[in-house]
Order: structure tokens, then sequence, then C-alpha cells
């Protein structure tokens, strides 16, 4: 393991609840070993490429790390339709990340969606370069999750598998097909195959609640969420 960096960030406006302000702590690295991170990520924080991050904002504690408890998960109504609309349908694939021209448009509409409903920042579009030290360069090998339907690229997740269970790092998909709730999907493929791996949860990253767009991780249930005492709780059953 091999820290380069260790830095707080400005006190700026949340970017997920616009009446508070945030800060992050970031750890920067040459190298990490899987385990090293799995033991940051049980104390709340994430990684993204080769940072690691959490919140050190001063006047609120919205952001909670959650879990979603693997072998006691049963899906609810909607997660059940989602499943019938999919599970013939839509491929996936478990690989290596990879950069190539159909990612990164299918990433640029995504982002271009998520601007136009949810207010996301605008992006500029990415480039093979940005795309690559955003997703490939991992300090450990990282799984990427396609998801087809047919033979067109849908939507893509990159996941952690760590000995505490599967780590979501980031999902982006097909903005036209709305209608599939591939989100959903993506969660729902990643609790099933946790369960074929014999892992107990699923990181889900931050829930927020509040924010229109956190806070479908606590509809996966039971699960778990990490309090500020460094002990992880049930949250909803």
């Amino acid at each position: 393991m091999q820290k380069l960096q260790h830095f707080l960030t400005p006190v700026e406006t949340c970017g997920y609840l616009p009446d508070q302000v945030w800060r992050h702590e970031y750890e920067i690295y040459a190298s990490l070993f899987s385990e090293d991170y799995a033991d940051q990520m049980l104390e709340g924080w994430r990684r993204f490429g080769r940072a690691v991050f959490r919140p050190r904002c001063p006047t609120c504690t919205a952001c909670q790390s959650l879990r979603v408890e693997v072998a006691a998960f049963t899906p609810n109504r909607s997660q059940r339709r989602n499943r019938k609309t999919n599970e013939e349908e839509i491929r996936l694939r478990i690989g290596r990340p990879a950069v190539s021209e159909e990612r990164l448009q299918l990433y640029d509409r995504y982002h271009n969606h998520q601007h136009a409903t949810k207010g996301w920042p605008l992006n500029e579009p990415k480039d093979a370069g940005s795309y690559a030290a955003a997703f490939v360069d991992n300090p450990f090998r990282t799984e990427e999750w396609t998801y087809w339907l047919a033979d067109r690229l849908v939507g893509v997740g990159y996941v952690d598998r760590l000995s505490v269970g599967l780590s979501a790092i980031y999902f982006y998909h097909e903005p036209e097909l709305q209608d599939r709730g591939l989100g959903t999907w993506n969660v729902l493929a990643l609790i099933a195959e946790a369960r074929q791996r014999n892992q107990q949860h699923v990181y889900l990253g931050y829930y927020v609640a509040g924010c229109r767009s956190l806070e479908y991780k606590a509809r996966f249930r039971p699960n778990e969420v990490l309090g500020p005492d460094g002990q992880w709780r049930r949250y909803r059953t």
C-alpha cells in the first residue's frame, strides 16, 4: 500500500442536499491492496479509481454507508416485476474494465439525461483518457459488469469483489430504456451474484435521505447503515 496524497476539499454547497454544505477527505494511492480497502470501506470510506474518500461535512451527517444483507434479501413487488421484465432479455457479462466508443457514448447519454431530469452538473463529454483514469486504472483488480439487450450495450457497472462482499462502484445505463429500471436490475444482479459466491453483503455506497438520486438504495431490504459511532446497524427490514 503506497499513499501519494491526503487532503480535505473546501467546504462547498452540497451536491446531494442543496440546503447543506459538504466537504470530503481524500487519500490517493499508487497501490492499494483489496483487503486494506475492505477495512477502510467498513469504516465508511469509498473508492473511485485510485482515490479513496469519505464525507467530512462540518454540519451534516446525512451520508450513510449502506449494505444489503444478501441471505435475508427478499424482493418487493416492484423488484419482482423488474426481474420479470429483464431476466429473459438482458444478458450480463462480467469481465475486466475496458474503454470503447460504445461505452463513452452511453456514459455521455446517461449523464446528459441525469442533468436534464435530476439537475446533475453538466459534464464535458468523456474521452478515452479520462474514462480510463476513472474506471480502468484501479489499484487492484476490479470487475466490469456489462448488460446487453440483443447486441446492444445498455448498461455498465464497476464492482469490487472483496472478502466482505461485493461493492458497487458506479453504474450507468441507457436512458431510453427507463421503463426497464436497469438501475434496479443491476442491484438485483449484484445481490444474486453475491448469493452465488456465498458473500454476506452488497455495499451500495452512500445513502442520503432526501436525495432523489440515492434514496433508492434503502428499498433493497433488509439493509444496514454505518452509524456515526462506527457500528453497522439494521436500518430497514
